[in-house]
């Protein structure tokens, strides 16, 4: 990947960090990241929060729409959609690879597989991204 590809993929919002995501590999065509399953991300059966599922694949699909937008544009997530398949149990790590399904001008359509360490499928999601020209607001 080019400098400037593997810079924004590197430069990760501060959440991410606060869920424990690493991005292990990113691409335009694929991104990869890894989270911890911890108690402060469990819900209260011991198994991975639905919201902590939704964050990494939000992260991830987020991350490859920035690798394939111009300098100078924003995205924000428009709808996402989240089939939980299985548990993730504390102890274990929840990996997230998220491909593109659409690269338009003004729209991208991500699907994230979350799995487990055991190799089985946990969640599929499915997110709309939104291109922006962003404008700071001073």
């Amino acid at each position: 990947m080019d400098r400037q590809l593997q810079e924004i993929a590197d430069n990760q919002p501060e959440f991410a960090f606060h869920i424990g995501a690493k991005l292990i590999s990113a691409t335009p065509e694929r991104v990869e990241f890894e989270m911890p399953v911890t108690e402060a991300l469990s819900n209260r059966n011991g198994v991975l929060h639905g919201g902590a599922i939704m964050s990494l694949a939000d992260n991830a699909g987020g991350t490859g729409t920035f690798l394939n937008i111009p300098k100078g544009r924003s995205t924000t997530t428009l709808e996402s959609k989240t089939n939980f398949l299985r548990p993730i149990r504390v102890g274990d790590i929840a990996r997230a690879v998220s491909e593109p399904l659409h690269l338009g001008r003004t729209m991208q359509v991500w699907q994230t597989t979350i799995t487990r360490g055991d190799g089985k499928v946990a969640a599929v999601i499915t997110q709309t991204q939104m291109i922006l020209d962003w404008k700071d607001k001073g």
